[in-house]
């Protein structure tokens, strides 16, 4: 890596602060004119050479910029206009962020979708979007299931990637007004669900919208000189988009990930030394299992979860790493006498509990190795939140204490879900926009997510929530349990729910017996009191414990899966 700084100078990163014009769509072209750095890597890709070893390739703001007008030239040649969907199926990493850029100049707008999303989930997207092109690594199947579907509507172009990585478009010119200049509620890009709770929904991200409540970050997100970020958010998504537009107008010398599992990240992270690493929940379960990557983590002083909100039992593991500069501890937590040019060890975890409809993570909790446990806390709402309220199912506000459901007021709220009014009118109420979780608010005006919606178990005592049950277990269990879901199946009675969990065992031990797992969760949980479960189930394969596109545990699954568990004649009822 280079010596030289590719960071904006801090006056230019306050003008973007302010810029009325700055949004999703134009991010790389007001980064490429305002940093005076702007050929100076920060933006690096990785491969490993035929010795085993990590080679990081560095691309600095005209680098990319580069990139993204050959790659728009293809697109402008095969005669992509403004407005028009195309969907972008490619592997994650750098390649889907240029595509994006590509298509945002051009006012297209790219539906990206995760290389991980099964291929008929993924036809039934791309006819949903109605995408006009289809770019894919490869494309074979795709074509066959178009060509067997003679009813299928079929998009004007299905292309390998590699066409467009290799095309050349010699003297042809850009049209005039390229980049395209969007208005502020222009959709830029539409971004998938994960598809946790049924069929991927798309999320339309706007120019402004997406922009809004991360303008602070130009100013108050760590990037000193010697700042690195580790991005494993898939890049498809809009919490990966989301720290890519942060570290492009920052010049922040980041880490694009592919490969979010630990085998292919630890090496990259010992090659790179990253100072911050962000990620979805399912890479800092892998990170905080067996022997902790001291070496990779060195450096580290910050991590940020986004999306579902992570577990203590991972998080009290990661925050023992790294070490923190002296400005990042709050002043009273500073030993006496401590030199403030010396660092702390250990690092701080950052827990966002957002979504690709609410544009950023809007709560936020802050864990120290000096924090004290406080589980499912989410803290309290970002500074671009309006209003956070629990409601009740009339949209009133529930009193303190109480569960209900989330519900925020902001800017950066999604203007809604592609070609679905009504289903963006069943988030709405009462001007809130519902998020999909149920929470309650505490007299500190902190705020605890408890569970999914869809999530919550129905039993014949009242609801049970799901996520302080696994959160029992992944702490005061971890000599067992690496991770697990509970869910609700039916009684054996026939009245209502029972909980039961799934979990995956830690590595390298024998699997454990399930009883006597429960009889453990069991008294765990009676000491937290909270509700006993029914039944656990062990699955020590990947099939027994199936995920998503963005590594969530599909719970839909394993209620199908276990439905008849606890009604099954000869089952043994708790």
């Amino acid at each position: 890596m280079t010596d030289l700084s590719p960071l904006a100078p801090l006056a230019i990163r306050r003008q973007f602060m302010t810029d009325p014009e700055l949004g999703a769509g134009n991010f790389l072209q007001k980064a490429l004119e305002a940093n005076p750095n702007n050929r100076v890597p920060y933006a690096y890709s990785h491969t490993t050479d035929h010795r085993g070893e990590v080679v990081l390739r560095g691309h600095s703001l005209t680098d990319l910029a580069a990139l993204r007008d050959r790659y728009a030239h293809w697109y402008l040649a095969n005669g992509v206009q403004p407005g028009e969907p195309v969907a972008v199926f490619v592997a994650e990493g750098l390649q889907p962020l240029l595509h994006f850029l590509a298509l945002t100049a051009l006012g297209a707008i790219p539906a990206m979708i995760n290389d991980a999303m099964p291929e008929r989930t993924a036809i039934r997207y791309i006819d949903h979007v109605g995408a006009v092109g289809l770019v894919a690594d490869d494309p074979t199947r795709l074509v066959a299931a178009y060509r067997a579907d003679g009813n299928r509507r079929r998009p004007r172009f299905v292309v390998p990637s590699a066409e467009i990585r290799a095309y050349d478009p010699q003297d042809a010119a850009l049209p005039d007004g390229y980049p395209h200049r969007h208005a502020p509620d222009e959709v830029v890009a539409l971004i998938h669900s994960s598809g946790t709770t049924g069929t991927p929904k798309s999320t339309m991200l706007a120019h402004r919208q997406f922009w809004a409540g991360k303008e602070p970050r130009m100013e108050r997100f760590p990037a000193g000189p010697e700042d690195r970020l580790m991005s494993l958010m898939p890049h498809t998504h809009a919490g990966g988009l989301s720290y890519f537009l942060t570290a492009t107008l920052l010049g922040l010398p980041t880490v694009v990930m592919g490969d979010w599992r630990r085998s292919a990240v630890e090496p990259v992270m010992e090659a790179f030394r990253p100072t911050m690493v962000a990620s979805f929940p399912r890479t800092f379960v892998e990170l905080a299992t067996g022997d902790l990557p001291v070496e990779g983590a060195a450096k580290v002083h910050s991590w940020f979860n986004t999306g579902d909100g992570a577990h203590y039992g991972h998080i009290r593991r990661l925050v023992t790493l790294g070490e923190r500069p002296a400005g990042l501890v709050k002043p009273w937590l500073l030993p006496r006498g401590h030199d403030s040019q010396q660092p702390l060890p250990g690092s701080q975890f950052i827990d966002g509990l957002g979504s690709s409809e609410m544009g950023m993570a809007l709560f936020g909790q802050v864990t120290t190795p000096e924090s004290e446990r406080d589980d499912r806390c989410v803290g309290k709402p970002t500074e671009v939140v309006t209003a956070a309220a629990v409601l009740d199912t009339e949209g009133r506000e529930v009193p303190v204490g109480e569960v209900g459901l989330l519900a925020v007021k902001t800017p950066s709220r999604t203007p809604g879900y592609w070609n679905d009014p009504d289903l963006t009118r069943s988030f709405e109420l009462d001007g809130y926009w519902l998020t999909g979780d149920v929470a309650r608010k505490d007299e500190d005006g902190d705020f605890y997510h408890l569970d999914r919606t869809v999530d919550v178990i129905d039993t014949a005592d009242g609801p049970v929530y799901s996520l302080p049950l696994e959160e029992v277990l992944l702490a005061d269990c971890a000599d067992t349990v690496l991770d697990c879901a509970v869910v609700g199946v039916p009684a054996a009675d026939g009245d209502g729910q029972l909980p039961i969990a799934v979990v995956r065992p830690q590595p390298g031990i024998a699997e454990p017996a399930a009883d006597a797992l429960r009889e453990q969760a069991g008294k765990a949980l009676a000491a937290a009191g909270l509700a006993q479960l029914a039944a656990v189930i062990v699955a020590s394969e990947p099939a027994g414990f199936p995920t998503g596109v963005t590594g969530k545990v599909l719970k839909r699954e394993l209620r199908t899966r276990w439905a008849t568990l606890l009604t099954a004649p000869g089952h043994a009822s708790a």
